[in-house]
């Protein structure tokens, strides 16, 4: 058969009954090539807002400046227009791998479950997208209205990576779910730990935004504005950033540390110094974006180690928080 169907030896029985699949290659090397095709639209996103180019079509959505296709002569709109086309693509890309996965998969198969919640986010992250440009916050806009559809926004955007990230390592090691079982009392800190990178990234996301609408010359200036009661609430509220990226380290030292200590699984120690390793260069790249006053290239080179690292953190929270009971 084709590599989008099972052959006849494709599915063999466990112990338990639930068939246990081998995905074709072909669909497993898609799907990774999704995920790793969004964190391309997530970096060029940033490199948007960096570049203050999301006014670049205006407040015309899907049409840029009422057009089909733009003259792209000014930058901003050459910047905006390409990302609103790697976005439409990332709709196209995600659609395919949901009817993919869903024909090669067998019913309850957790892949299906990844893929269906990374098709509803993908569309959640275009709606949410057009209301930033329809209602005009994009640009050089620095009301708290931007700041909470910002939130949201890039909220939806892990929360699609993780989706990605889990669709592609159910298909290269399928699960049915039949066969898993959740490790109930190790749920605790390990959600914490994700809850808790969410707000880092939610919060790294506004001080971003804040640099780039406020932009210092000096260090000192820099933290004067974030205990400046006269500054804009996005600088002053810069400090939960680093904060909860603190709180969510104590976390996710605690998943590291019983990681290192499990043998159940080969893949959770690889895993877990693939999360120590962004985790420490994340930290790294913090520390020069507050000291360089947070340069385009540094941001956008932040914002690329915190989507790997967050695709690491939600692949190791799986590898520990689920049992494939058929392969005990």
């Amino acid at each position: 058969m084709t590599g989008s169907t099972l052959s006849a030896d494709a599915a063999s029985t466990t112990h338990s009954g639930a068939p246990r699949m081998r995905i074709s290659s072909s669909l497993r090397r898609f799907a990774w090539f999704v995920l790793a095709y969004n964190v391309l639209v997530v970096l060029w996103g940033s490199v948007v807002r960096a570049t203050g180019s999301g006014g670049g079509c205006g407040d015309h959505w899907p049409l840029c400046n009422g057009v089909v296709l733009p003259q792209l002569a000014r930058f901003h709109t050459f910047v905006e227009f390409t990302h609103r086309l790697m976005s439409g693509a990332s709709l196209i890309l995600i659609a395919v791998l949901l009817i993919w996965t869903w024909r090669a998969t067998h019913r309850g198969q957790l892949a299906r479950w990844a893929a269906g919640a990374a098709m509803i986010l993908v569309l959640n992250e275009a709606l949410l997208g057009a209301l930033l440009v329809l209602l005009q916050l994009v640009a050089h806009n620095a009301s708290a209205a931007r700041g909470v559809y910002l939130s949201f926004h890039f909220a939806n955007t892990l929360l699609l990576l993780a989706a990605l990230a889990l669709t592609a390592e159910f298909l290269s090691r399928p699960r049915a779910r039949a066969t898993t079982q959740l490790r109930h009392g190790n749920l605790f800190f390990p959600t914490l730990g994700i809850l808790a990178t969410l707000v880092v990234g939610v919060s790294g996301s506004l001080a971003a935004l804040g640099d780039t609408l406020f932009p210092s010359t000096t260090l000192a200036g820099a933290l004067h504005q974030d205990f400046s009661s006269k500054a804009s609430l996005l600088l002053r509220l810069r400090w939960i950033h680093p904060a909860s990226a603190f709180i969510a380290g104590a976390f996710i030292a605690w998943l590291l540390v019983q990681s290192f200590l499990r043998t159940s699984s080969s893949r959770t120690r690889p895993l877990a110094i693939a999360v120590l390793c962004t985790l420490l260069a994340q930290y790294l790249l913090g520390v020069f974006d507050v000291l360089l006053l947070a340069p385009t290239w540094l941001q956008v080179a932040h914002l690329l180690g915190a989507a790997l690292f967050w695709i690491c953190l939600v692949l190791l929270t799986a590898d520990f928080c689920l049992i494939d009971k058929s392969a005990n």
